[in-house]
């Protein structure tokens, strides 16, 4: 079967399709706009590129490149395999080689295999150029320590991640000082992913490494890489805090390309119950394993790329086929492991891989030709990232979306036009966040004294985060006019760049004493419980203790029919609103909640039927932090009118809270997760029935606030969702299934959603009345901006 074989079965129809093609957009090829290289290129590279078959140079390429060579900071915002890469090598490889080791440079990538990648495409480009005279490398946890000492030297091109040069260069700055005198160019890859607590962490470390800089006399140009979002620009410039120029005009070729979207079977009319997305891929995976096809199946979770992955490899066994031909790969598994994928893809020895968005960045695998969305990845940005992993050049390729039953899909599968047509996502910091802010200045005062009056990058009211850290924790001393560290611990080991306050699980094997992967922390509670099976490439691990307090889960292989998920239950309770909007039957609220998740029980269900087999209990504390929410609180007579405090009725708001999830990455640039919603039919602070929007990373970066201010949008897409959807009474497309909801769950939801739009806004945003901003206990409806 080959790609138009697979096309034309998709729309085939008949007993063995996966569902109804909602939509079919083919992208059209596009030819390659070309420029010549420039006139500053050294000889040398110019050679090596021809000899690589490279020519000319595509224009976006020759526009960022320029703009590097000129001095002037850039951020290159073009599409996956476009070739980005080239366009800062040019400059930063020409300095190199004209100026020695008198010219330096630093590239940070996301991800530990993305820099190995790109070094050995770097050597390989030095090599040809007929140089092997200069010291680049990877420097990393896996790195050697010759080669680290070696780096520190005379290192002039250094490959690392954000996590090495916050706590392994910055505060070991003394021994690396030839890099950073003679740094001239500062790259960084990705810039996309930077988003939320991660890139408000990045903006501070990069803020530290900018002080650095000007501490040895020098100022680098800093170019960042990224798909492309709707504000390239806008980000670049909140991460450097120096003006950038903007490169996003794609002048790489692409072959033609079809979006495919596959609407799996309604198995149940009367609940709308669909078949599960992840039963389609499993379907379409059949029909993929013999083919010539190299595919890549993109899930939305670790478990769900276990199972589906398991799935796979059982029909390829049951068809006598080599099992080593289908892999997964996610977040967790141990370096080596991670590489020998990576290989096996690019050499073609691995025909099909199933994948969280671990894959979803620039590391080589080499040219797919189908791309599989197990639903949709959340975002547009993630979504056209996935995308760019196949069809390469002029390569004609297919990326088929497998939707779920939930809104987000939905609403795309009734409105395919949204994934062209609208702006593309927005990516949202905090680097001025309170918490993370106070970190990194200790942090940077422990690499150099602060003077008095001295800034750091933008940040605001850094004079007063000294003070607190000199006067309240006693970890900073002042002498002299300055603010020098005085305390003995290290303090970039207890600062965590993925969160507030993250630590890693270790899965050890009970039976080989081996790390088997790692998990971060509040993944854990849900994942590796005692009792909890966990997958790993296809197979099936009991976890048989969890060590919460040292951080280790304890695991032995055993051949399971189940797998296993955890039952949370999550409580927010308000503690002070800092704004509101009202309106004639809700008022909107904004301000900071404390949140507690607690594990209680898990389920067994059976693999391929989903059958509940088994039920236990879950002793782990809840996770717990302090975030911002936004909060739809309505009003007391829409509720009496509604009767919405009565029983059957009140489960209406839970799938209106289940639907505004759903749509929400929609209009906000968040990961699935990242936002969540808690309907509750008498929340305690507002006495009245409220819905909760609240950002899940500890102390916020943001993602509340820009909620508040477009909740009318999501409010009004979800109103047309419920409008459009064919069901009678509710099913998991719109609100829910009628079964858990009641019979009135979509008509009652719909009354609501119309409600809370008929009006404009009774008043502008303003402060919350007194008594309720400062948190003064549950205030009644007429204290709540009623």
């Amino acid at each position: 079967m080959d790609l138009g074989d697979l096309l034309r079965r998709l729309g085939a129809g008949g007993e063995d399709a996966l569902g109804t093609v909602a939509a079919v957009h083919r992208q059209a090829p596009r030819p390659a706009r070309l420029m010549p290289f420039p006139d500053w290129l050294h000889p040398q590279l110019v050679a090596a590129l021809q000899a690589r078959g490279i020519l000319e140079l595509y224009l976006h390429q020759r526009q960022c490149a320029d703009l590097l060579h000129a001095g002037q900071h850039a951020v290159v915002a073009t599409g996956t395999a476009s070739g980005k890469s080239l366009a800062y090598h040019l400059p930063v490889l020409d300095a190199l080689l004209r100026s020695g080791l008198d010219a330096r440079a630093l590239y940070l990538y996301p991800t530990k295999a993305l820099a190995r990648d790109q070094h050995s495409d770097l050597e390989r480009l030095l090599l040809a150029a007929g140089c092997n005279d200069l010291t680049v490398a990877v420097y990393d946890g896996d790195t050697p320590p010759s080669v680290r000492q070696a780096l520190r030297e005379h290192g002039a091109l250094v490959l690392t991640n954000p996590h090495m040069l916050h706590q392994g260069i910055l505060p070991n700055h003394t021994k690396w000082q030839g890099l950073f005198t003679g740094l001239r160019y500062v790259v960084v890859d990705e810039l996309h992913t930077l988003s939320g607590i991660y890139g408000s962490h990045v903006a501070n470390v990069l803020r530290r490494l900018r002080r650095i800089c000007r501490h040895y006399g020098s100022d680098p140009v800093f170019c960042g890489a990224s798909a492309t979002i709707g504000n390239a620009g806008e980000h670049g410039k909140r991460l450097f805090e120096v003006p950038v120029q903007v490169v996003d005009e794609d002048g790489s070729p692409r072959g033609q390309k079809h979006f495919v979207f596959v609407n799996p079977k309604v198995v149940s009319p009367l609940s709308g119950m669909r078949v599960p997305a992840s039963e389609a891929a499993r379907q379409l995976g059949t029909w993929l394993l013999e083919s010539e096809l190299q595919t890549i199946f993109f899930a939305r979770s670790r478990t769900q790329v276990e199972v589906l992955l398991k799935y796979l490899r059982d029909d390829a066994a049951a068809r006598r086929l080599d099992q080593e031909r289908i892999a997964g790969y996610r977040g967790g598994y141990l370096p080596n492991l991670r590489r020998s994928l990576e290989r096996g893809l690019r050499e073609g020895r691995i025909r099909t891989v199933v994948a969280t968005n671990a894959l979803e960045l620039g590391v080589d695998i080499g040219s797919l030709d189908v791309c599989v969305l197990v639903g949709y990845p959340g975002t547009v940005s993630s979504t056209f990232q996935r995308a760019g992993r196949v069809g390469r050049r002029t390569q004609e390729s297919a990326v088929l979306l497998l939707a779920r039953s939930g809104a987000m899909d939905q609403f795309l599968m009734q409105q395919p036009g949204f994934l062209f047509d609208a702006p593309r996502d927005f990516v949202s910091i905090d680097p001025d966040n309170a918490i993370i802010l106070c970190n990194h200045v200790r942090c940077a005062a422990f690499e150099l004294p602060f003077a008095d009056g001295e800034g750091f990058g933008q940040a605001p009211g850094v004079a007063a985060v000294l003070e607190f850290l000199c006067q309240d924790l006693g970890v900073l001393v002042h002498q002299g006019g300055r603010y020098h560290y005085a305390d003995r611990t290290y303090p970039a080991e207890g600062v965590s760049l993925t969160a507030a306050d993250l630590d890693n699980v270790t899965i050890q094997d009970v039976e080989t004493k081996t790390i088997l992967a790692e998990i971060d922390r509040p993944s854990a509670i849900t994942e590796v419980y005692q009792g909890a099976i966990y997958g790993h490439q296809g197979d099936t691990w009991l976890v048989e203790r969890f060590d919460y307090a040292d951080r280790r889960a304890f695991v032995r292989r055993i051949d399971a029919d189940f797998y296993t998920e955890a039952d949370t239950e999550t409580e927010v309770k308000v503690l002070h609103l800092d704004a509101q909007e009202a309106h004639a039957h809700y008022t909107a609220h904004r301000g900071e909640v404390h949140v507690s998740t607690l594990a209680k029980a898990y389920k067994k269900i059976k693999f391929y039927t989903r059958e509940n087999v088994g039920i236990g209990a879950i002793h782990l504390p809840p996770e717990e932090f302090e975030t911002e929410a936004c909060a739809l609180v309505l009003r007391p007579e829409l509720v009496q009118r509604l009767g919405l405090q009565r029983g059957g009725e009140a489960s209406c708001l839970q799938g209106i809270g289940e639907l505004l999830q759903g749509l929400v990455p929609l209009f906000v640039r968040v990961d699935p997760g990242d936002v969540r919603v808690l309907a509750e039919a008498l929340q305690p602070h507002f006495q009245a029935p409220a819905l909760v929007l609240y950002d899940r990373i500890p102390n916020g970066v943001g993602l509340a606030e820009r909620i508040f201010n477009v909740h009318r949008e999501i409010l009004a897409a979800a109103l047309a969702l419920v409008e459009k959807c064919a069901c009678r009474s509710g099913c998991p497309s719109c609100v829910g299934p009628q079964a858990s909801l009641g019979a009135r769950s979509k008509t009652v939801a719909r009354t609501i959603l119309r409600a809370m739009l008929a009006d404009g806004a009774l008043r502008p945003a303003a402060g919350a009345p007194k008594g309720v901003a400062d948190g003064a206990g549950d205030a009644a409806p007429a204290e709540a901006g009623w």
